[in-house]
């Protein structure tokens, strides 16, 4: 077996504040650089903050004239507004490969008394390992893991994560079909006039994960994928750079994948800091000829940030954010009334977000470095 690369060090998101362009370099407004970075463990996000967060969701490599525009600000303020979340890790804009470019699995974890935050900084530092969640319920952690093949995926789940020290037990629920996710989700803080004037985005639609049959990227494209990553809405001067081309196959290459549905843009947010610190995580069941109806309604409740359905007893696996423990119960009281046939069988409450689609986040979900995503090698 060989041992899991262990990425460096990773230094804070503020190094690459004032580097963010639009989509068009040659017509970016640039931030204004002199705006003083937010202070305080406690700064929460405003009502305009959240209404440009949900404009970049909707549209992530957009021009800041048209975000502005959308938002009722210029260009500049636009863009000075998101260095200053971005400079402070409250929000960042990233990219990852696509459900159908890989195989998924949610992993879930006991360890032994004590060791829970030993496996967890360490399960967080492998580029396969996208998401780490630290959970009270029936188990101690929650994996979200990528391969190229579930044998890929099988094997380095139960060498590397099942030989780490402190591991009692992990369950593997592999993902087959995807009816919504975090790139879907809305934070809905934007006018609904100005939202019209972005693209439609926010509609889940129904994705069997690695239905390109484990095709990797080329080293080229890899390249771009990984300078996305880091940031969505760097400008393609700046991403044929980071790639080693010029910016017209830069162009050229991000709009295949985009169209090809191998990559997925995506604005996150510190979730606490707006208002959501719960995110509570239910495997469910439906008889299966109900399943793709009700995943897909599922994936259209405003709590519900991931439904996709996976293998074992329970074919459904729900991520829902909640404003707090006491939106649990009115939450299963709209699942009893939208989707009677859903049968819950577990609820588990996360209480920390180690790591999302690759980015370190500390206890207010902010944004503390990133570790870039890869394929395991065994």
């Amino acid at each position: 077996m060989c041992r899991p690369r262990v990425p460096p060090k990773i230094g804070p998101v503020r190094e690459n504040a004032g580097k963010t362009q639009e989509s068009n370099p040659e017509k970016a407004d640039p931030p204004d650089s002199s705006t003083e970075r937010p202070s305080g463990a406690e700064t929460a996000l405003s009502e305009q903050d959240l209404a440009l967060i949900d404009a970049l969701q909707s549209a992530p490599r957009a021009p800041w004239s048209r975000i502005g525009h959308a938002l009722g600000v210029d260009a500049t303020t636009a863009a000075r507004r998101w260095e200053r979340l971005r400079a402070a890790g409250l929000a960042w804009a990233t990219a990852y490969d696509s459900a159908r470019a890989a195989t998924v699995a949610f992993v879930e974890v006991r360890c032994q008394p004590g060791r829970m935050e030993e496996v967890s900084a360490t399960a967080a530092a492998l580029p396969w390992v996208f998401s780490v969640y630290e959970t009270v319920g029936d188990f101690d952690l929650l994996l979200s893991v990528a391969a190229v093949d579930p044998l890929m995926l099988s094997r380095s789940v139960h060498r590397v994560i099942g030989g780490l020290p402190g591991v009692r037990s992990l369950r593997i629920r592999l993902g087959i079909t995807l009816y919504g996710e975090g790139g879907d989700w809305r934070i809905r803080a934007m006018e609904p006039a100005g939202r019209a004037g972005l693209s439609h985005g926010g509609v889940p639609s129904r994705t069997a994960y690695g239905a390109h049959g484990g095709r990797r990227l080329s080293p080229e494209d890899q390249a771009l994928l990984d300078a996305l990553g880091a940031d969505c809405r760097l400008g393609y001067t700046a991403l044929g750079a980071a790639a080693g081309m010029g910016d017209h196959a830069a162009r050229r290459r991000v709009q295949r994948m985009l169209k090809d549905g191998d990559i997925t843009l995506r604005c996150d947010l510190a979730l606490p800091l707006a208002g959501l610190p719960t995110m509570v995580v239910y495997r469910a069941s439906v008889p299966h000829a109900r399943l793709e109806a009700t995943g897909s309604a599922l994936a259209r409740l405003e709590q519900v940030r991931l439904c996709a359905s996976v293998s074992g007893p329970d074919n459904l696996h729900l991520q829902v954010l909640l404003h707090g423990l006491g939106g649990v119960d009115p939450f299963e009281a709209v699942l009893a009334d939208r989707v009677p046939a859903l049968e819950i069988k577990d609820r588990t409450v996360t209480v920390h977000t180690v790591k999302r689609v690759g980015w370190l986040l500390d206890d207010r979900g902010r944004a503390t470095g990133r570790v870039p995503t890869a394929a395991p090698e065994l």
